[in-house]
């Protein structure tokens, strides 16, 4: 690639953004070409957290490096309640934020709103509703996921409620999966994040929001529905067709709990400079961000096959002391999980297909979200 070479991104989420913004900084000419109308097109002003515990270093400073402003609206949340299967509550706490709360979706202040400002002020061009049929010349992937593995069902929701994090790991909440509350000024997100059980979300959902009415004094005034969905998968070169692939439409993401968001900043982070350095973007993934996506498979074949006493033990653990070292335990690829994983990696795909929804004549999230490529499998 010389120095001149226009590069095109297919998809303005936050790999692309981040990949775009880095580009256009460094002097090359960016097009960014996404087929919605708007960035943040899965989102509703909803919020979710910026984990900052696999790293030593904190995740605003490694934004900072790669040259991506904190301009966006955050909180960091040092504190927070895990209830376990018999809804007994664990406080957990860490020294530093345990993750940065923040918003997404198309509104001024969100996450996704602000990348596109960045990208615009350094001097890279995005245009929506630009739908690519085929790929050519210098281009980036970043179409986002390609299938369910995940969703998340919920309500965003105003209250007088105090700020706080909750999280409820419950089959009866989100099979396979978690529930979660988050408040913070006024304003909150309530959501079943389930692994399987599509077609039921509605059901699950109603038990969430009367589970953290019970338990947490859930208060919702003006409540708004949302829903989202994710994509878990082990890439072999995350190139397809000679191009970079970044983000979740690679497939980075955390098999356990679904936290993406970092992943997807590291990724675009990584084929900017590939594409800057002229270095193998396979080799420089592969070494930063595969022991992690691996731990996380590791994790959730564990999570997908111990019975709930001993999940009640491990949360009862993690919430003793500084809570940020422990899950960065969790996520790390120990000897034990690198013996562990080929056989991780035979099985945990299995609960992950959900016989619930055919996605045929269905209104659960992922078919709801519209126009997609069914991928049997």
């Amino acid at each position: 690639m010389t120095t001149q070479a226009d590069i095109e991104i297919v998809g303005a989420g936050p790999a692309g953004l981040t990949c775009a913004i880095i580009l256009a900084k460094a002097g090359r000419r960016v097009t960014v070409r996404e087929w919605r109308r708007d960035v943040g097109h899965r989102f509703h002003d909803d919020f979710q957290g910026l984990e900052n515990w696999t790293a030593r270093q904190d995740v605003l400073a490694e934004l900072a490096e790669a040259g991506i402003t904190a301009d966006f609206a955050h909180h960091g949340v040092r504190k927070g309640i895990v209830f376990d299967s018999r809804a007994r509550p664990h406080p957990v706490q860490g020294k530093r934020p345990l993750f940065y709360l923040l918003r997404r979706g198309n509104a001024d202040g969100t996450l996704d709103r602000a990348l596109l400002d960045q990208a615009r002020a350094a001097g890279a061009k995005v245009r929506f509703n630009d739908h690519v049929e085929t790929a050519a010349g210098n281009m980036v992937l970043a179409g986002g996921p390609r299938r369910a593995d995940i969703i998340a069902v919920g309500q965003v929701f105003d209250t007088d409620m105090a700020d706080g994090a909750w999280l409820a790991v419950n089959d009866a909440l989100a099979p396979k999966g978690y529930a979660y509350l988050l408040v913070h000024a006024g304003r909150g997100t309530v959501a079943s994040c389930l692994f399987t059980g599509f077609h039921d979300q509605a059901k699950y959902l109603a038990a969430t929001v009367e589970f953290f009415q019970r338990h947490a004094g859930l208060e919702i005034e003006n409540p708004r529905p949302f829903g989202g969905f994710g994509n878990v998968r082990l890439a072999r070169t995350a190139m397809q067709g000679g191009y970079p692939v970044v983000g979740e439409h690679a497939g980075f993401q955390d098999a356990l709990a679904g936290f993406g968001l970092r992943y997807a900043i590291r990724s675009g982070t990584l084929a900017a400079h590939s594409l800057l350095g002229g270095t193998d973007y396979t080799r420089a993934w592969r070494e930063q961000l595969l022991p992690g996506l691996r731990a996380g498979v590791v994790n959730r074949f564990m999570f997908n096959t111990t019975g709930a006493r001993a999940k009640d033990y491990l949360i009862g653990r993690v919430g003793e002391g500084d809570t940020a070292p422990a899950l960065a335990r969790t996520y790390g690829l120990s000897l034990p999980k690198r013996l562990m994983f080929p056989l991780a990696r035979l099985r945990y795909r299995a609960p992950l297909k959900d016989p619930s929804c055919n996605h045929l004549n269905c209104d659960c999230v992922w078919c709801q979200h519209g126009t997609h490529t069914i991928t049997k499998t």
